[in-house]
């Protein structure tokens, strides 16, 4: 092959891939949401949008997703629930997801009361 010939077949594999970006080629051809050129997670055994959904305990769940810590309600993909204090049935404590349990009280924590 010359050179030319090289850049043609280079130029035309480019050229192919951007009409794949630009015009949302599904990755599977059984209607699944998620695109060539999206980005895209794992959870589990699936593959999930993570502008829509998060993985929570190993299932996909929407970002709205909400669960009980003691009486307050958090947002399972943002936050989470931690036992707080000596006497963990006494009071739960809502942290950012990430931050340690074991990490002491900061401004963006919420205290919660346990439900009798």
């Amino acid at each position: 092959m010359t050179p030319r010939c090289y850049i043609q077949a280079l130029s035309t594999a480019l050229c192919i891939i951007s009409l794949f970006c630009a015009h949302g080629a599904p990755v599977s051809p059984t209607g699944a949401r998620l695109m060539l050129c999206q980005a895209h997670s794992r959870c589990g055994g699936k593959f999930y949008d993570p502008q829509q959904h998060c993985c929570y305990d190993d299932a996909v769940v929407p970002l709205s997703r909400t669960q009980k810590c003691g009486n307050c309600t958090f947002r399972v993909c943002f936050e989470q629930c931690c036992p707080w204090s000596l006497r963990p049935q006494e009071a739960f404590v809502v942290k950012v997801r990430g931050q340690g349990c074991s990490l002491g009280p900061s401004l963006d924590d919420r205290v919660c009361s346990s439900v009798s």
